[in-house]
C-alpha cells in the first residue's frame, strides 16, 4: 500500500514538474519574442549618411568596447546618400535589414518617424537635452551639429565689406554666375531650404517661391556641399553656401577662404545649425545591440570625437567639456521648428531642384 502511494506521489510530482517547466519555457520564449529579456547579439547593421572618414573611427571604437561585437556599415554615395538610405529603409520596412540609422541631418529622420519606422526608446541623455533636437515620441535624438555658412574666396573678394552677408544674396543679380550652392534635393541643403520655406521672415526681401526661382538662373548648383567649398577655394566661384565642416577643411588646408555665419544683421534670421541624428529602426533584427550602439553615438564621448575632428562639430551635450574650435561667440542661432520644416520638405525639394 505504501509503495502504491509513493509511486502515485512520484508520478504526480513528475507531472507537476513537467507542467511547471513547460510553462517556464513558454514564458521565456514569449519574453524573448517581445524583447523583455536581452538576447545575445554580436552583430548590428548601421545605415550611415555621415562621411565615412568621421563615422568609421567612432564605429571602430564601439566595436572595441566588446571584441566579439561587430557593426556592419552601409554607406551611400556622397550627393544622394541621405535620401538613398532613407528610401532603402522605407523599401525594407516589411522586413528590416537595418538596426540603426545615423543621419547627418534631421528632416529625413523626421520623415521616417512620421512613417512609423523608428522605435521610441529611453535614451541615455540628460533631461535638459535641447528640446528641438529630440523627438517628442523619443524615436530619435540629435547630436553634434554643423552650421550652414557662407564660404568666401579672399582673392576674389579681398575686403570684408565686399563679402555677402545673407543667404538670400544667392538670388542677387550682382553675383550672377559667381556664387554657388549644393543640390537642394539632398542632405543639409535640403534641410536648410525647407527651413527657409517654412519660416516666414527667414528670407527678408523675397518670398520663398520668388527666391528659389531666382537662384536657379543666378547661382551655380553643384552636386554637394564639398563641391561648393572646393569651387570657392579654387577660385571658380567667389562664394557659396556650404557646411562648417567643408568650409573649415579648405581653410585649414591654407586655401584663400573665409567662413561667414550669415543673417546676423539686425532682424536677420540667424545661422542655421543642423544636427546629426540617430535612431533605432522599428522591428530591427538586433534591438539589444542596436540600443547600445545608438546610446554610444549620442554619448558625450562621441560628440567630443566629432568636435575635435577635422569636421569641428558643435556639441549639444549640456555642459560639454570639448567645444568646437570654430568660434561662435556672439553668433545668433536661428530658432527653428524642424517639424514644420519636415512638413514642407517634399514640396520644397520639387520646387528648388532644376526643372
Amino acid at each position: 500500500m505504501k509503495r502504491t502511494n509513493l509511486a502515485s506521489g512520484l508520478h504526480r510530482w513528475s507531472m507537476d514538474y513537467r507542467a511547471v517547466m513547460l510553462s517556464a519555457y513558454a514564458l521565456v520564449g514569449g519574453l524573448l519574442a517581445t524583447g523583455c529579456i536581452q538576447r545575445s547579439e554580436k552583430t548590428a547593421t548601421i545605415y550611415c549618411a555621415t562621411d565615412r572618414e568621421f563615422a568609421a573611427p567612432i564605429l571602430d571604437a564601439f566595436e572595441r568596447t566588446d571584441n566579439d561585437q561587430q557593426v556592419v556599415r552601409v554607406f551611400d554615395v556622397e550627393a544622394s546618400k541621405t535620401l538613398g538610405l532613407v528610401t532603402r529603409i522605407e523599401q525594407e520596412s516589411a522586413n528590416p535589414k537595418c538596426d540603426v540609422f545615423w543621419n547627418n541631418e534631421i528632416l529625413h529622420t523626421i520623415r521616417l518617424q512620421k512613417a512609423g519606422l523608428l522605435e521610441p526608446r529611453r535614451w541615455s541623455i540628460p533631461d535638459n537635452w535641447p528640446k528641438e533636437f529630440a523627438a517628442s515620441d523619443r524615436s530619435w535624438v540629435g547630436f553634434a551639429a554643423r552650421a550652414r555658412v557662407l564660404i568666401v574666396n579672399t582673392k576674389k573678394l579681398s575686403a570684408p565689406d565686399q563679402y555677402p552677408a545673407r543667404v538670400e544674396e544667392l538670388a542677387d543679380p550682382k553675383w550672377k554666375g559667381a556664387c554657388g550652392y549644393a543640390n537642394p534635393v539632398y542632405g543639409t541643403t535640403a534641410t536648410h531650404f525647407a527651413v527657409l520655406a517654412s519660416h516666414p521672415g527667414a528670407l527678408r526681401d523675397l518670398q520663398w517661391e520668388q527666391w528659389q526661382t531666382s537662384i536657379q538662373s543666378n547661382a551655380v548648383m553643384l552636386a554637394g556641399n564639398k563641391q561648393v567649398a572646393l569651387a570657392v577655394s579654387s577660385g571658380e566661384l567667389a562664394w557659396g553656401l556650404t557646411d562648417t565642416d567643408d568650409a573649415l577643411i579648405e581653410k585649414e588646408k591654407g586655401m584663400p577662404v573665409e567662413m561667414i555665419f550669415p543673417d546676423q544683421q539686425e532682424g536677420g534670421f540667424g545661422a542655421v545649425f543642423i544636427p546629426n541624428t540617430v535612431a533605432v529602426i522599428r522591428r530591427s533584427p538586433h534591438p539589444v545591440l542596436a540600443g547600445r550602439l545608438a546610446d554610444y553615438l549620442v554619448s558625450e564621448k562621441t560628440e567630443s570625437r566629432l568636435t575635435m575632428s577635422s569636421s569641428a562639430h558643435f556639441p549639444l551635450w549640456p555642459g560639454a567639456a570639448e567645444q568646437s574650435r570654430i568660434e561662435t561667440l556672439g553668433i545668433r542661432r536661428a530658432k527653428i521648428d524642424y517639424e514644420a520644416a519636415a512638413e514642407a520638405s517634399m514640396r520644397v525639394a520639387q520646387q528648388a531642384s532644376v526643372p
